[in-house]
């Protein structure tokens, strides 16, 4: 008598969530940083095996960059509050403050994963961060050049070292009465800057 093997199930594989396994990766990075997560923890977090990430992906690197950009696009609400006839000084101080907000939101995940990622040891990694870091940088340039166009350099400069200074602080474990306090003070700074008439 032979035994027959079971023949394995036909049809098409479970279908691969790219949002959800995008979702899982970002968490992972937030937390631990791109040097502090290796290839076969995201894959198992994401739901795959490591083949199967790099034929999605390409590369941890390129995963990391996808993950950057969907967190940049949707992290803070830039558009919103820097729109066209908003007052410069008042729009800058609620973007430090929503900053402060959300960079203490998730006690897992504190900090700017962009900001954080432009500090990394890996270069490449670090460099695919710095490139958000400075369309960040740009947008505040922008929007600042439209009313106080000799102010937009500095202004833009000192926006992105406060942030920069608010996600490290939060990585750091401050709380968040001391981050929106540090934000309102720095309001004051830029208020100077720009003027209160607008």
């Amino acid at each position: 008598m032979t035994v027959k093997e079971k023949s394995k199930p036909r049809g098409r594989p479970r279908a691969f969530d790219r949002e959800a396994a995008l979702d899982r990766a970002q968490a992972l990075f937030h937390a631990q940083g791109y040097e502090g997560v290796g290839v076969a923890a995201l894959a198992e977090a994401m739901g795959v095996n490591p083949p199967s990430l790099y034929a999605a992906f390409g590369s941890k690197a390129q995963l990391f960059e996808e993950v950057l950009d969907r967190y940049a696009r949707a992290a803070l609400p830039v558009d919103a509050l820097l729109h066209d006839g908003a007052p410069p000084a008042a729009a800058l101080a609620a973007l430090l403050r929503e900053a402060a907000y959300i960079y203490t939101e998730d006690p897992h995940a504190p900090g700017c994963l962009v900001l954080e990622g432009a500090r990394g040891a890996d270069p490449d990694a670090a460099l695919r961060a710095r490139v958000w870091r400075e369309a960040s940088a740009a947008r505040v340039r922008a929007f600042v050049a439209t009313t106080h166009p000799a102010s937009a350099d500095v202004v833009a400069d000192y926006i992105v070292s406060i942030m920069s200074g608010l996600s490290a602080d939060a990585r750091a474990g401050h709380v968040r009465a001391r981050l929106v306090a540090v934000a309102e003070m720095a309001a004051l700074a830029i208020e100077a800057m720009l003027g209160r008439v607008e």
